[in-house]
């Protein structure tokens, strides 16, 4: 076996930093660089010679066509590929690829959700490179991460909403640094580490599972006799198929930089989790993306198949993506680390009182960013935190903030009132409390870890929503802070302050207890148990000026993305209903019509044999399999009904209200009956594989 070079193979198919400052005139790498740090507007007389260069290397890499990546409203990638033949007359062909190409593409928008922003006959839509996430080739084709956006200029992606939200937490993050003394840094950018859990079963069982192939995950399962109540999977040896696709999947990611770093099998039989390097939240979102789309190409290859859903078993726990956000300088200074002097303690409290209340505000906003209909059979099931939003900080910090609030001391060898940016506080390490696993947002050390986000679910939305709220928090504090007459004393007076109101939304216990909800309630924390509850959240007033204020949506914009989620949680749920009818009626019943006939032969063999043969067991069963079948059968009825009323709602919050009131319900129902007609058939008769196949059978 030939053993990689990884540093070579590491970024080989990125047109990275080195690629540039090798192949770039240096004016132009520099104008280049400004654009891509500082967020400047890149000088079109450059764009030839960039993609001049850019072409260059792609050739050479083997590339024969490029393509505009980009993030359209479906919640995966889109992509259309030109190749970069051009005739040079006499039947002959040359290699090119213009500035205007590499800076702008026209896609044909039409068929791409818009929330109503467009009528089906516009079709026109246009992609803009995004100079600040590198392009890179895979599969012999340039990819260039753009932004995608409407004839009238409304933005149709998540790249275009986190680009804003980014530059709002920079501005306003800069005018806090000031007041610090921070004339050295120029540009603020948050960074995250999303952790990636997945599971992995055999691709042939994948292929005779109606479920698994239409809508992610099964619909249909009886429990196997073994789930992961033996704990043995977790962290457990990594078994030879899985080891030689995590080895694959780590050299495709490499190749085109992604910083995969991290693999280990999760809780759940068959489950597992890649997790990367922190990196700037823009390329680390297209980079997720990337990770996702690469999984499955490689599971495919070696005979498996990479589920992404949130819960594709049920009784077994189901997929997230732990976000790990932070702020840092270009300096190389993160804002969410407490740091050793009194200046750096107190700028990294007013950070940290800035996240509470932004997360206390704005806690509706960040469940909408995790809402989806694979997602809600996911949180709050003792897997993943709860619906409802707090904050987990640990005791001593917790201990530090208490201490500031009322002005006592801290700790024994300090008796004196603790003020900020006079007294140094302790350094914090970076274990300073256990880690809070039941915790939807946790303060681990320099970073808050998001931990309520979907498997599949691109990361863009979530930190939209971070930079945004936690950007407005700064904007208030700026605003108070510039016209304070004694900084410190206002410092000091406004976290002390902001913690007092603001409190009420850290929780450092068990989330997942029932006592938490009973005193969640209590401090006036909302619980928006589902998608269809969560989702109006987005378009509230007060949420509106929010996003208006710092150009992040315009208001057409967000009703726009509200009605595509709230379609997307219908349609979802329709298609699941759909596929358990066909399943329920072509699959199931006849299976179960089969096995009976079977044994009704057995019994009636049986008593024709005569004297004192039993037949109370084929009897039983039988009694039993009818009763399933009658049930399963009027369940499939009053899910077509569900159906056909569905169909018939034109308003998409009344239509997802109805999904959620009786169209989840009658699933459920339907489910039962049919998981229980499981127990009761033979396997041989039984018309697709069992959970017992599908997670033991890698």
């Amino acid at each position: 076996m030939n053993h990689p070079n990884v540093p070579e193979l590491f970024g080989s198919m990125v047109f990275n930093d080195a690629v540039m400052k090798e192949r770039l005139p240096k004016e132009v790498y520099r104008a280049l660089v400004r654009t891509m740090e500082l967020g400047k507007k890149l000088d079109p007389s450059i764009a030839n010679v960039v993609a001049n260069a850019m072409k260059d290397w792609a050739v050479e890499k083997g590339a024969t066509h490029f393509t505009h990546w980009f993030q359209p409203m479906t919640g995966i990638t889109a992509e259309k590929h030109d190749s970069f033949l051009s005739p040079d007359g006499n039947s002959s062909i040359i290699m090119e690829f213009s500035g205007k190409e590499l800076v702008k593409g026209e896609p044909d928008a039409s068929s791409f959700p818009s929330g109503g922003l467009r009528a089906t006959f516009e079709a026109r839509g246009y992609t803009a490179w995004d100079p600040s996430s590198y392009a890179f080739i895979k599969d012999n084709t340039l990819y260039i991460p753009t932004v995608f956006y409407s004839y009238g200029g409304e933005a149709l992606d998540k790249k275009t909403p986190l680009l804003r939200s980014m530059e709002a937490i920079n501005r306003e993050a800069l005018r806090i640094l000031r007041l610090f003394g921070d004339t050295q840094s120029t540009r603020v950018t948050t960074t995250v580490g999303p952790e990636q859990e997945y599971f992995l079963i055999d691709k042939e069982l994948y292929l005779q599972r109606e479920d698994l192939r239409l809508c992610g995950r099964t619909l249909f399962g009886a429990p196997a006799p073994k789930g992961q109540e033996l704990e043995d999977h977790y962290f457990g040896t990594i078994r030879p198929r899985v080891a030689a696709f995590m080895r694959d999947l780590d050299l495709e990611l490499w190749k085109v930089g992604v910083f995969a770093k991290t693999e280990h099998n999760e809780v759940a039989p068959a489950q597992h989790e890649l997790a990367p390097v922190f990196t700037n939240t823009n390329i680390a979102t297209d980079q997720n993306q990337l990770t996702m789309e690469i999984m499955k190409k490689v599971a495919d290859r070696h005979g498996l198949n990479c589920l992404l859903h949130e819960k594709p078993f049920e009784g077994v726990n189901g997929s997230g993506k732990h976000n790990n956000w932070s702020i840092s300088t270009n300096t190389g200074v993160n804002l969410l680390d407490p740091g050793d002097s009194p200046r750096e303690n107190a700028q990294f409290l007013l950070f940290l009182t800035a996240v509470i209340k932004a997360v206390d505000e704005y806690s509706d906003l960040l469940r909408v960013s995790v809402a989806s209909a694979g997602n809600d059979h996911r949180l709050g099931a003792n897997e993943a935190p709860p619906a409802i939003i707090s904050i987990f900080l640990g005791d001593e910090l917790t201990a530090v903030l208490d201490s500031i609030e009322t002005g006592s001391s801290y700790n024994q060898k300090d008796k004196t009132e603790l003020k900020v940016g006079v007294h140094i506080l302790p350094r914090f390490p970076k274990d300073t409390t256990d880690r809070n696993r039941t915790s939807p947002f946790a303060f681990t050390g320099n970073k808050f870890e998001f931990r309520m986000l979907g498997s599949g679910l691109s990361i863009s939305g979530p930190n939209v929503i971070l930079n945004t709220i936690v950007a407005e928090e700064l904007s208030q504090f700026a605003d108070e802070l510039e016209k304070a007459d004694d900084f410190n004393s206002a410092l000091n007076e406004l976290i002390r302050r902001v913690y007092r109101e603001h409190k009420r939304i850290i929780f450092n216990g068990n989330n997942y207890s029932a006592e938490w909800e009973e005193e969640a309630a209590r401090r006036g924390l909302p619980n928006l148990r589902t998608t269809a509850d969560a989702l109006p959240s987005f378009i509230a007033e007060k949420n509106i000026k929010l996003f208006t204020k710092h150009k992040i949506f315009t208001e057409a914009e967000l009703h726009s993305r509200y009605e595509i989620n709230m379609e997307d949680y219908c349609k979802k749920l329709s298609i699941e209903a759909l596929t358990m009818v066909d399943m329920a009626k072509k699959q199931i019943l006849p299976a179960i019509t089969k096995y009976s006939y079977y044994m009704t032969e057995t019994a009636l063999n049986k008593k024709a044999l005569g004297g004192n043969i039993c037949c109370s067991y084929e009897v039983n069963t039988l009694e039993k399999l009818s009763s399933c079948a009658d049930t399963l059968m009027r369940q499939v009825q009053s899910l077509e009904a569900d159906l056909e009323s569905l169909r018939s709602i034109s308003d998409t919050t009344a239509a997802a209200d109805f999904c959620k009131k009786n169209l989840l319900h009658d699933m459920d129902e339907t489910r039962a009956a049919a998981d229980r007609a499981e127990t009761l058939t033979a396997k041989e008769y039984w018309p697709f594989p069992n959970y017992t196949d599908l997670l033991y059978s890698v």
